[in-house]
């Protein structure tokens, strides 16, 4: 379905071309100070049109309380968010209505729902819904912040007691690590090209996960893959470690933290974290929308033939997922926090 988590349940709906596309986030505890300013960075950083080979689409994207928010303060109940989508051009996917295209949802989304989806822009499909995402990750990284200090035994590598940090970055593009070059490589080709993002957090205490289906690094693939162009997700050394000797991929203990002299494991052990960094990497699809002409089947003629996708849409994609993936990374690690009763069910401070 649309929803994920247990204490933090999240719903996401909406369309890329209809009214609006919102979330709702059921768990929130009461007394969290929320205001539209604490959405706006984030929500920034996830446009497109304000870095070279994004969509030049431009929305406000400014969240809309409906639910959940009085007096700039969350109440307890289920919170409901929508962000108005009026820059629209949805002429682009009439006269495309015919022809599904290539490595899009069109063809398996007008099987699955009988020709009743809304295909403008990719509809419900559409990368236009990690606004919500973003918009949750705003305010689970709030509830991360207000955490309690872990005792001496959870406090992880060194003991010391710091602030969760939750920071994703771009590692590559088109197999370049210098991200200049590899857009150049897409737009001298005149297509779309794909690359590599990193995420890497600090400050988890030791325990959170459970073994087997609710492992941490389950969780976070569940929601990573929740993000429109992911195509593999690897933990620490991840499909190196098919490479590597026993001795060399194990990470030694050097204290009663659980500091370890290596980070293979990515901070995740037995599906529980280990109080070392957590780190894990999305590989992220070129854009499936490119102007290079494809051959695809049309339905009205039962043919194949050329095609060539018009309309506005990123060259790489891979630009605008670090904010997306600290989101729904933030959302996994603040619904185990709850569910280990290390958020207050009632803020009465905010630290």
């Amino acid at each position: 379905m649309n929803s994920f988590g247990r204490f933090l349940r999240v719903n996401i709906f909406g369309e890329s071309h209809g009214e609006s596309a919102g979330i709702n986030i059921d768990g929130v505890p009461a007394g969290l100070p929320l205001s539209v300013e604490d959405f706006l960075e984030d929500i920034e950083r996830r446009k497109g049109g304000t870095q070279k080979g994004t969509t030049p689409r431009q929305e406000s994207d400014l969240p809309i309380f409906k639910s959940g928010i009085f007096n700039n303060t969350t109440t307890g109940a289920p919170i409901t968010i929508l962000f108005e989508n009026n820059n629209t051009r949805s002429g682009d996917y009439q006269k495309q209505r015919a022809v599904p295209r290539p490595g899009h949802a069109d063809f398996v989304a007008s099987k699955k729902f009988g020709g009743f989806e809304d295909y403008r822009g990719g509809g419900h499909f559409s990368g236009r819904l990690t606004v919500c995402l973003v918009a949750v990750g705003v305010i689970a990284k709030k509830l991360l912040d207000l955490t309690p200090n872990p005792s001496p035994q959870e406090r992880g590598v060194g003991g010391e007691v710091n602030k969760i940090s939750i920071k994703a970055s771009i590692l590559e593009i088109g197999g370049e690590a210098d991200l200049e070059k590899g857009l150049q490589k897409a737009i001298d080709a005149k297509d779309s090209i794909g690359g590599i993002v990193e995420c890497r957090v600090s400050g988890l205490p030791i325990g959170l996960g459970e073994p087997f289906f609710d492992s941490a690094e389950s969780l976070l693939a569940h929601a990573a893959f929740a993000i429109p162009a992911v195509r593999g997700v690897e933990f620490g050394t991840g499909f190196a470690a098919a490479r590597m000797f026993g001795v060399e991929h194990n990470d030694a203990i050097e204290d009663a933290s659980g500091k370890t002299k290596t980070n293979h494991a990515g901070g995740i052990v037995g599906g529980i974290t280990n109080g070392n960094e957590l780190v894990y990497r999305v590989a992220i699809k070129p854009t499936s929308s490119t102007p290079k002409e494809q051959q695809t089947w049309n339905w009205e003629t039962n043919e194949v033939e050329s095609f060539s996708v018009k309309g506005r849409h990123d060259l790489c994609i891979a630009l605008r997922v670090p904010v997306v993936l600290e989101a729904v990374t933030a959302m996994v690690l603040a619904d185990l926090m709850l569910q280990e009763q290390r958020i207050p069910r009632i803020i009465t401070s905010n630290k």
